[in-house]
């Protein structure tokens, strides 16, 4: 398994050639305080917008990181406090790009793409974004942590080795060599991609797990540009540690699915909160409704 981390200042708006569809829709937050437990140090506050159950659309992700972003550059310009936000949502089908990524590492024409594509202002080369896999956006004001863009590249490598701790079916097969660029398990597998953009100290993008990601899509890239690494899930390495006896039923499977895409979040959730010394506080938000303080992402037409 490979963790990729990079971070760029460029400044973008992604470039889509579709349209995705959109549906309106209150989501509360999936409450999890029970798992996480806090010490009596102090720690910040991190807003938690928990969509997990939910598939957003991209461009609307996007709109609502960028006019997150915006209200906490404005309260930094005026030095004032503001918490950390976390986004955590599973998205439809999506390739993305990153700032300078090459598009030699798409197996299609752009013309012709299988799904939305976007070029965003997030550090790395492509990867997809689908159903089964867990996005994290973590908005974090580095003023408040450290101002160090290789502190904050390191603290989400660590956090996702501390994951990688924490769920048995990977520490048992985990054979770890941790560098400043990726980290890497056996059976080179890359489960998982983060790709981060900082401005004014403050970021934005993250991180991506695959759980129970249908591994198609992955074929029709070259993901995060590493040729020589194939594409896992967590879900095809407890299939692959402990063989089904016979075929499932598929309402069976469906809710095996979503109790590792659960069980997963907690120890994700746990992890932040440990690793960036913070407290959750869910909030809730709408789907479908565009952020009336972001315009909407380039749309590029063939």
């Amino acid at each position: 398994m490979t963790f990729l981390a990079n971070l760029t200042l460029s400044s973008a708006s992604p470039r889509l050639f579709h349209d995705p569809s959109r549906t309106t829709r209150k989501i509360h937050s999936w409450h999890v305080n029970s798992a996480i437990s806090t010490t009596a140090v102090s720690k910040r506050r991190c807003d938690l917008y928990d969509l997990h159950k939910e598939l957003v659309p991209y461009a609307e992700a996007w709109s609502w990181q960028k006019a997150i972003v915006k209200e906490r550059r404005a309260l930094s310009e005026i030095n004032e406090d503001f918490a950390d936000t976390l986004i955590v949502l599973q998205h439809h089908p999506v390739y993305t790009l990153g700032t300078g990524s090459s598009e030699e590492f798409l197996n299609f024409d752009v013309i012709c793409a299988p799904f939305d594509l976007y070029r965003t202002e997030r550090g790395g080369e492509v990867t997809y974004h689908g159903p089964g896999q867990l996005v994290m956006y973590p908005i974090i004001n580095l003023r408040h942590h450290k101002m160090d863009l290789h502190w904050c590249r390191k603290l989400l490598l660590k956090f996702m080795h501390a994951v990688e701790n924490k769920l048995p079916v990977l520490r048992s097969r985990s054979r770890s060599l941790l560098s400043s660029a990726s980290l890497i398990l056996s059976g080179n597998q890359k489960l998982a991609a983060i790709g981060v953009k900082v401005s004014q100290w403050i970021t934005y993008h993250g991180l991506a797990l695959n759980v129970t990601t249908d591994l198609t899509p992955f074929q029709q890239i070259v993901p995060c540009g590493i040729r020589d690494r194939q594409v896992g899930s967590i879900d095809g390495i407890i299939k692959g540690s402990f063989p089904s006896k016979g075929c499932r039923e598929d309402d069976n499977h469906h809710a095996d699915n979503h109790n590792l895409v659960d069980t997963t979040l907690i120890s994700l959730l746990r992890e932040f909160c440990e690793v960036f010394q913070v407290d959750l506080h869910h909030k809730s938000i709408q789907i479908g409704i565009p952020c009336e303080k972001t315009p909407p992402p380039t749309v590029l037409k063939s």
